[in-house]
């Protein structure tokens, strides 16, 4: 009995130190301790600690050997206690010593499971820095502007463009001069000059090759010549967290040795600029411009001129565009002014055409409601009055007249496939003098792009309106212009490109008539960002009812583009 005092007063001390952790839970209805029968370690969590000898009897008590090793390993000689004893410690009966003899075998999970210590030193180091210390890809080596539209379709003709319309030559419509560049791989693609808060992409082009009929006359007096195309372009984009205000000039001047009156320059630009008031509301401010030359043989000029007179139109708009959640309204302003050099007649004389100076005022308001995101349809209406600076022309009629049309349309992206816009309508347009007959036409307007594969793109564009004209009887000329091109890359910096383009001319009034075709073929070869070879070659034809207005010519180009 002294014996059992004294290892009682003994182990009474250690287990107040140490409490075990029971097999009933403290919590009534919740299920059994799993730590039961084991101590605290000094981290709170329930440990057991091996026995020094693998070989000696289990404990009845945890945190005992069998040589009297106490929970924090240190020996102090006392026995086990008897079953006896250890209920009178515990209040438990010998029956649970199977359930604590399960706890002790899953000391080792509950060990796994107990919170690991930190972790410190060189691996953590090396981990975090592996996972927050990549720098970033270079933003130098990343194209600001990737892969713009280009080429065809052309971009949407405003009231404003159309009076120079009729002018153009179906050629022209394919021509390299007065379109933005082909879209190129992004390893390939210019990065740009920063400029404080704006990235400019400058090149320049220079080719080389012949042209069988740089007049664009009859193939009686055509004159071949070697050709000489000098091309600049520089394109411009902001870099702000809100606002925009980007820009594309091109311009160009085609140098002919062996007929130097056939030389003449061209151009076209736009700089826009985009105001976010807030979410739903934006200001859109635009000025343009564009330069071309008549050829020789055009029914407006009623007679051979020896140079080709310069037309050059610009002017500018301002225009807003509400948000109502899906329903979107924009209202649309412009101005523009058109000028016409005077020509040259072979007899010497001076044929002016200040009477053809006029001024275009329009204005269009669009309704469009998003039904998805794929397609949004919209209802257009135009209206526009067109004032000359002189009261009559050289024939003495008063060409003012007004015009207002109506369209209707869609917006679409099928799939990411087919993108673009498409509408259609109808207009009407009168005239001050009473010998001008009015005018009723269709309004068509079409810009698409199907991306076939990966590597092939399919761009049509058709667009038609009532331009401007000085034949004498003629209200107007009824023109539509239709254009596809198909490019495809054979490399990545390797693409080849096909268009053909009709253009016809329908003088309201008289029975002139001319219709046009053009083809061309394009190669594009890229050596780097900077630096890329193009061949070309153009074919374009105008047959008119107009003796002498009819020509042929055929123009082969190769030359180098450079992108600073």
């Amino acid at each position: 009995m002294g014996g059992l005092a004294l290892l009682a007063a003994i182990g009474g001390p250690a287990l107040a130190q140490s409490p075990n952790f029971t097999a009933t839970s403290p919590v009534t209805g919740q299920p059994d301790n799993p730590g039961a029968g084991l101590l605290a370690g000094q981290d709170g969590l329930p440990t057991l600690r091996p026995n020094r000898d693998p070989g000696a009897p289990a404990s009845g008590l945890a945190g005992f050997s069998a040589e009297g090793e106490d929970s924090a390993g240190s020996a102090t000689g006392r026995s086990a206690p008897s079953p006896g004893t250890q209920a009178r410690l515990t209040g438990r009966s010998a029956a649970v010593t199977g359930l604590e003899a399960s706890n002790r075998a899953l000391s080792t999970l509950l060990r796994q499971r107990a919170a690991p210590p930190r972790r410190i030193g060189t691996a953590t180091r090396r981990i975090t820095q592996q996972a927050t210390q990549i720098p970033p890809p270079a933003l130098r080596l990343s194209p600001v502007v990737q892969n713009p539209v280009v080429g065809v379709p052309l971009p949407a003709l405003s009231p404003a463009f159309l009076p120079t319309l009729g002018l153009q030559t179906p050629g022209s419509l394919l021509a390299n001069a007065l379109r933005r560049p082909l879209a190129t791989d992004d390893a390939y693609a210019p990065l740009g000059i920063r400029l404080g808060s704006f990235t400019l992409f400058p090149s320049f082009t220079q080719s080389l090759g012949y042209d069988t009929n740089p007049d664009q006359t009859t193939n009686r007096l055509a004159r071949g010549s070697v050709a000489l195309r000098s091309e600049g372009e520089l394109n411009f984009r902001s870099d702000w967290s809100a606002h925009e205000f980007a820009g594309e000039l091109r311009g160009g001047y085609s140098n002919f040795p062996e007929n130097d009156a056939a030389s003449r320059p061209n151009g076209a630009g736009a700089v826009r600029l985009r105001l976010d008031a807030n979410r739903d509301l934006r200001v859109d401010v635009e000025g343009r411009f564009l330069v071309d030359t008549q050829r020789t043989s055009s029914p407006d000029l009623q007679a051979a001129a020896v140079f080709r007179p310069i037309v050059a139109t610009y002017g500018t708009s301002l225009g807003a565009t509400q948000n109502f959640n899906r329903l979107q309204v924009s209202l649309r302003g412009s101005v523009d002014r058109s000028e016409f050099e005077d020509a040259r007649l072979s007899n010497g004389t001076v044929l002016p055409q200040s009477d053809r100076n006029l001024n275009q005022y329009g204005l269009r308001l669009r309704t469009a409601y998003e039904i998805s995101p794929v397609i949004t349809p919209f209802v257009d209406l135009l209206a526009d009055t067109r004032i000359y600076d002189l009261q009559r022309d050289s024939t003495g009629l008063r060409r003012d007249s007004d015009g207002v049309g109506i369209t209707a349309g869609a917006t679409f992206a099928l799939a990411r496939t087919v993108t673009g816009e498409v509408s259609a309508g109808f207009q009407h347009r009168t005239y001050v003098d009473p010998s001008l007959h009015d005018i009723n036409a269709p309004l068509l307007n079409a810009a698409l792009v199907w991306s076939a594969s990966p590597l092939t793109t399919v761009r049509f564009g058709v667009v038609s309106g009532v331009t401007e004209t000085a034949v004498q009887g003629s209200s107007g000329i009824l023109t539509e212009a239709t254009t596809l091109e198909v490019q495809h890359d054979l490399l990545r910096n390797l693409s080849i490109t096909l268009g053909g383009a009709l253009l016809n001319n329908e003088y309201e009034g008289t029975n002139i008539r001319e219709t046009g075709f053009s083809a061309t073929a394009r190669l594009d070869y890229r050596f780097n960002r900077w630096l890329a070879f193009r061949g070309s070659y153009i074919y374009q034809q105008i047959d008119s009812t107009v003796a002498g207005a009819s020509f042929k010519d055929n123009t082969l180009l190769f030359g180098v583009r450079v992108n600073p």
